[in-house]
């Protein structure tokens, strides 16, 4: 067997035999989102929890800040942030903006992997984003949500940290490109579901992280994979398939023509979008 399929073979097992070492949310995260669900928790209380963490803090009223959410007055401390993003929201973007804490490694191949997953993530984030807003402007359809819709975006390609932690394990077999990108490429989507199911998320982003590159899933109505996949499209993770791509989202209504996408509104909702992050 060769090492390729030996690494194949190994992480096949461990999901099937739920052994694989799934990675666990950062500590900020899981207070922020278990404080959100609580029915009796305010906004002062909501600050209170996201203020322990100093990082999270500045990111937070950054992004309140942000064209993101299109304000022009400025805002300077936690509780006015928490605030002007409420309550419903600060769940979703307070895990987004925790996510990067999960992209690390010591192993310096894997390390190069880490940093180029997570900067190619923030690329599909920042057109899903634009997209999306595009999509909401000329339909008038609210009912999917930027802060979901970062989030969903930004965990879609979430399976390839368990593998690049099992290559960062057994560093002299298995840290090599041409193992990594194959594993990468077969069962990335299978472990991103299942690291979805043990956080507790619902449905929709479980199909994100399984199926975006899987054409042959398509919702009834028009969902955040969609946009997930016009933003890895555009950002050149589906080159092969890129057409296609296009071609489903006119045909779905997420674009309305496709040459929208090199628009100067367009851009600039992409930059912004990934000064989210910056």
């Amino acid at each position: 067997m060769s090492t390729q399929n030996a690494l194949l073979t190994i992480l096949v097992e461990k999901i099937n035999n739920d052994t694989l070492v799934l990675p666990t949310l950062p500590a900020i995260a899981l207070k922020v989102r278990k404080a959100a669900d609580d029915p009796d928790i305010n906004l002062n209380a909501m600050g209170d929890v996201i203020g322990q963490d100093p990082s999270l803090t500045a990111r937070i009223i950054k992004i309140s800040n942000s064209a993101y959410l299109g304000r022009a007055v400025k805002v300077t401390s936690i509780n006015q942030a928490v605030t002007r993003i409420g309550l419903r929201q600060i769940k979703n973007i307070a895990t987004a903006l925790a996510m990067e804490q999960l992209f690390v490694s010591k192993n310096d191949l894997v390390g190069q992997y880490m940093k180029r997953e997570w900067g190619n993530t923030i690329n599909v984030v920042a057109n899903a984003l634009a997209t999306l807003q595009m999509y909401t402007k000329s339909t008038k359809n609210r009912e999917l949500s930027l802060d979901t819709m970062t989030l969903a975006a930004l965990v879609h390609n979430i399976g390839v940290l368990p593998i690049l932690t099992e290559a960062e394990r057994h560093e002299e077999v298995f840290a090599n490109p041409t193992f990594l990108d194959d594993a990468i490429d077969k069962v990335s989507g299978r472990i991103g579901a299942s690291i979805m199911n043990v956080w507790g998320f619902d449905k929709g982003f479980i199909d994100v992280t399984e199926y975006w590159k899987d054409l042959a899933f398509i919702p009834d109505k028009v969902s955040y994979i969609d946009f997930v996949r016009v933003g890895a499209a555009l950002s050149g993770r589906m080159d092969s398939q890129k057409d296609a791509v296009m071609n489903l989202a006119v045909q779905r209504g997420v674009v309305q023509n496709v040459s929208d996408l090199d628009s100067a509104d367009f851009i600039e909702a992409r930059e912004s979008g990934k000064q989210i992050f910056a």
